[in-house]
């Protein structure tokens, strides 16, 4: 049995979802179990559509956020609150009962960082992931504590981006 490690995507720069979801298409390439779960976006309402080709290449995907208090505000930061918890809840039982070789949680470090989701709660959850799986944590705000139990850390940093010029988000190149 191989140890699955721990991988963190966090900065400022674009592209955390994407490397993780550029993991995730690898694994299941090579035929690996894939869950995929979100804290923050909600890719079917967002047109995120790499989730749909995780979907159809096996992967199960979970969304446990209609969005954050800070970008929805008809999301108030206790239903949030509630709804992440909840989703870390049904991960680690998914992933007891399931052979899951790589687990993605994207944007749970945001959550950490704004207090929706306490630290010491992920670190618990890191600590008693199945030996054999993989986990990747994405998100802007990692913070030391979790940065400790990583094996991989990937900082993205934005040195020049469009959208300071005024240039929108565009289908199929930011999401």
């Amino acid at each position: 049995m191989v140890k699955g490690l721990v991988h963190i995507y966090t900065g400022d720069g674009k592209g955390k979802t994407t490397a993780s979801v550029g993991l995730a298409i690898r694994a299941l390439g090579h035929g690996h179990s894939v869950v995929y779960a979100s804290f923050f976006k909600k890719p079917d309402s967002y047109g995120y559509n790499e989730i749909q080709i995780l979907k159809k290449q096996g992967a199960t995907v979970f969304t446990f956020s209609e969005g954050m208090p800070m970008a929805n505000p008809q999301i108030t930061p206790e239903e949030y609150h509630a709804t992440t918890a909840e989703g870390l809840k049904i991960l680690k039982a998914f992933i007891e009962e399931n052979n899951i070789q790589v687990l993605v949680l994207d944007e749970i470090l945001i959550a950490i960082k704004y207090g929706y989701i306490k630290e010491k709660k992920l670190c618990d959850f890191i600590d008693k992931k199945p030996f054999e799986t993989e986990l990747i944590l994405t998100g802007r705000g990692a913070t030391e504590k979790i940065k400790e139990k990583a094996d991989y850390i990937t900082v993205l940093s934005k040195e020049k981006h469009p959208y300071d010029e005024g240039v929108q988000a565009r289908v199929g190149i930011e999401y």
